[in-house]
């Protein structure tokens, strides 16, 4: 249509008669959902359109729709079909609201009151004209001003400007009078997922199987039935213009039941499509699991690990710590050839491990970030009970300037280890060393593992000790 006649269509547009549709016109819908509280919605329905101007009210879309991203598509009649003009109803229908909108218009109130008889109540309706509702209501009576309403209120009709559910009105042009079906696709918030991993260890923990959930959450204002899901994994670049609402998310329940099914995976852009075999209801403000993937016999990795800091090298400290913390970490590798392959979304990985009674017992988590094929899974499970260290400063001296460094420092230590297990274990010492340093002498040998990390392995024998003792000349 020429531009002029588009304009001067408006005003007819503006009043034309609304042609409502609803979930039940619903042929197919489909959500498309983000990591960052944010989902795309396609909503497929078949609408029975008059020829010319009409007002499409397409009710029960989300109540965190972006209207502008909202994009309306004609795939019956798209010859003829165009869009004038699109409004978000989010005013919903409450006898609050309802009694706003009637501020300075009049009313009904209607009155039980004994008979004169005293048997029985009769009602007695009075007009009034609302003059204000906040903080209460301010009611004008013909002979006097009440502030309450000791009764029940009478409206004539509902407001147009009020919709019992979110509604999008489209104000649009159609070619032809018959059904068609039209698809509404639009960005919404308030629909939020992420992966919960569940890990069982073996005995001997050597191996593991997990299983990765779905949470889903649902706080959009509306609902989803028989919906084709899928999910995006990555971290796309939204502009920020203004404020996200706040969504919560709730803890998933440990379950224990047979591997089901992975959810397909594909590549886009640069992010990973996951999508549910199966159509799903999202319902109003409901939290589901879905299953993502399941592997078993998963070899895994145990590490003990005493962390250093750099600063132990550049002044006299003596004794380092009566007690120190040994980490207790587990790692395996996402490939197929560990049973697993699949691009792992970002979550809360859970460890479980049973007890001498076959009873599951929690034994520590950690977050995963997007971890591709074929990369490493490493989680910190928590502090050793039975490994423990001390260490000290055995030596320290300060061998002023040399040359281009401004100080160079030597520095000894002793780091004992102590071990109550029943069987040796072999502890890591990673040590960030500042500056250029050189290991002078080691009771143990060590590997550079980066140009300011020396690692250390000490093996502990069962229910006993071992000493590593080192000397650092370190220039910077």
């Amino acid at each position: 249509m020429h531009p002029a006649l588009l304009f001067a269509a408006l005003p007819a547009l503006l009043v034309a008669q609304e042609t409502p549709t609803t979930l039940k016109d619903q042929k197919a819908l489909a959500v498309t959902i983000y990591n960052d509280n944010l989902a795309l919605v396609k909503d497929l329905r078949e609408v029975r359109l008059p020829k010319g101007e009409t007002r499409l009210a397409f009710q029960e879309v989300s109540a965190q729709i972006r209207p502008e991203t909202a994009l309306l598509r004609n795939l019956t009649a798209p010859q003829g079909f165009w869009v004038a003009e699109q409004n978000f109803d989010f005013d919903l229908l409450t006898p609050q609201k309802l009694l706003e909108k009637y501020v300075g218009e009049k009313v009904t109130v209607v009155r039980s009151v004994p008979n004169a008889e005293g048997a029985g109540a009769k009602e007695i309706r009075e007009e009034a004209t609302v003059l204000a509702t906040n903080n209460g209501t301010v009611l004008q009576f013909a002979d006097r001003i009440e502030t309450s309403a000791l009764g029940r209120i009478i409206y004539p009709k509902v407001p147009g400007n009020l919709r019992a559910r979110p509604t999008l009105v489209i104000s649009l042009n159609s070619s032809a009078d018959k059904a068609q079906q039209l698809e509404l696709s639009y960005l919404t918030g308030g629909l939020s997922w992420r992966a919960d991993y569940v890990a069982n260890l073996s005995s001997d923990e050597k191996t593991l199987d997990l299983s990765g959930w779905v949470t889903l959450t649902n706080q959009s204002g509306a609902a989803y039935p028989n919906a084709t899901l899928q999910l995006v994994a990555g971290d796309v670049n939204r502009a920020r213009q203004r404020p996200e609402r706040g969504y919560a998310v709730a803890e998933m329940a440990v379950k224990s039941m047979a591997p089901a099914p992975k959810m397909a995976e594909e590549s886009l852009f640069e992010y990973h499509l996951y999508t549910l075999d199966r159509p799903t209801t999202l319902a109003v403000n409901q939290t589901k699991q879905v299953a993502l993937l399941s592997a078993s016999g998963v070899p895994v990795r145990k590490e003990y690990l005493l962390q250093g800091q750099n600063y132990y090298y550049s002044g006299s400290y003596g004794d380092l710590g009566e007690k120190q913390k040994v980490g207790v970490f587990v790692e395996f590798d996402n490939k197929e050839s560990s049973h697993l392959g699949m691009p792992l979304p970002k979550g809360i990985l859970r460890v479980y491990k049973r007890d001498s009674e076959g009873r599951a017992q929690f034994v520590g988590e950690d977050n995963v970030d997007h971890t591709p094929k074929n990369e490493l899974v490493r989680l910190k499970l928590g502090e050793a009970f039975d490994v423990t260290a001390k260490r000290k400063q055995t030596d320290y001296k300060s061998l002023g300037r040399q040359g281009k460094f401004g100080f160079v420092h030597e520095s000894a230590f002793e780091v004992v280890l102590k071990n109550a297990k029943k069987e040796p274990v072999t502890v890591s010492l990673l040590e960030p060393m500042p500056g250029d340093w050189e290991v002078l002498q080691s009771s143990h040998p060590l590997t550079k593992e980066t140009a300011g990390t020396a690692r250390f392995k000490v093996t502990v024998p069962a229910e006993g000790s071992a000493t590593l003792t080192y000397r650092v000349r370190v220039k910077w």
